[in-house]
Parts: C-alpha cells; structure tokens; sequence
C-alpha cells in the first residue's frame, strides 16, 4: 500500500521494517513474482513505485531498460533515488512526481508497466482514471503487472483478508491521510479495459496476488 500523496513521506525511512513486520517477506514475493518477464524491455513504467526495491531488482533483470519510476511522495523518490544510485543503476532510472491519477504518459512507447500495491489507494474511479491514461502509452503486446491485496471468494479466509484490510486502511488513514477505506475492484476494471489476466501468484493465505495482464487482441486504447 502506497499512498497518493505526501502522507507517505513520514514512513518512507520505515516502510519496508513495517512490511516486513506484518507479512514477513510475502509482500516482496508478490512484487517480484513476475519481474522476469520484464528482462528482455527496453522502456518500463513504474507506477507507485515506493523506496525503490522493485526498480533496483529490475534494473539487475533487465540490464538495457530504461525504467521510469512516477510517485506521489518525495520522500518515497528520495529514498528511491538512494537506493538506485547505490545499485549503480542510475543512469537508466528516472523518478517523477506525480500524482497517478492525473499522469500520462509523454510517450506512446513502454513495452510494460507495474501497478505493486498502488491501486488499493484509490478508489474506483481514481483506478479507471490511472487505466485510462496509461493504457494508452503502451506499445502493442506490452504487458501490465500487478500486485495487491485480493479478498478471497469465502470462508476463513475472506474473514481474514477483510480483517486484514480494514486493519490495514485504519492505520495508513491516521499515518498518511488515505481517503479511502475499502479495496477497490481493480482487476475488474482492468478487465473492462480490455486487459486479460494471464497468469497469477497468490500468497499469504490469499490475501496477496501478483499477477501479469495482457491486452486482449483487437483492443485499443
């Protein structure tokens, strides 16, 4: 989870310690569970990208991509910016900040793009708008990767993952100013745009899913 604002800078220097803390090493599994197929990209997207673990393992997958990182928080880019430049990666990563759901992108030229646990931040609207705009800067056949929060169909483990939110919303609402309180539908909408999920990972019981979406063929932006 990734706020939409600077509400994240206060927890840009504990973030990780804090993910760490609740869900051990599953939330970075479901960030970095698709990362591969992004090796062989010349231009990638990141979106929300926080304190940079996800654009440094990129750049170490894909040595001749050039990876543009959009976040709302300085405080995030800063501690992103550390990171990469201490991976040595920094003449091929770019930080911008933005908010996401009024970003576009200035070329019709990424070969992928990664949403890891931003779109929860929104709400659905917020996440139709952010689908809307991006979809176009993609070329033919990119790929879009995902990972969030997922409540699962029943039983315990629903009851669980709807703990977990509500837990989850509660707090990043009194640290950072999070307007939204509940999951929206992103990979409906995603699926409305005329994205189809080709493969998935979950974990944490469920409640954690990664996953890469295609644009179904015939489908323009």
């Amino acid at each position: 989870m990734s706020a939409p604002g600077n509400g994240f800078d206060g927890l840009a220097r504990w973030y990780r310690a804090l993910e760490f803390a609740a869900f051990g090493r599953d939330l970075e599994r479901a960030r970095f569970g698709f990362l591969g197929r992004m090796a062989g990209c010349g231009d990638i997207l990141l979106l929300g990208e926080g304190d940079g673990r996800c654009a440094a393992r990129l750049a170490a997958l894909a040595p001749r991509a050039r990876i543009h990182c959009v976040d709302s928080s300085p405080g995030m880019i800063a501690a992103a910016s550390r990171r990469i430049a201490a991976a040595g990666a920094g003449a091929r990563v770019t930080f911008e900040c933005a908010d996401l759901r009024t970003f576009s992108p200035a070329s019709c030229g990424y070969d992928a793009v990664a949403t890891l646990f931003v779109l929860d931040c929104f709400d659905a609207d917020g996440v139709a708008a952010v689908v809307s705009r991006v979809s176009p800067g993609l070329r033919p056949g990119a790929a879009w990767l995902f990972a969030d929060f997922v409540v699962p169909p029943g039983g315990f483990a629903r009851l669980r993952a709807r703990a977990w939110l509500a837990v989850l919303y509660a707090f990043f609402r009194w640290r950072t100013g999070l307007g939204v309180s509940a999951l929206p539908p992103s990979e409906d909408i995603l699926a409305s745009a005329g994205w189809r999920r080709t493969e998935w990972l979950d974990l944490s019981g469920g409640l954690l899913r990664s996953a890469v979406f295609e644009r179904r063929p015939g489908v323009t932006p």
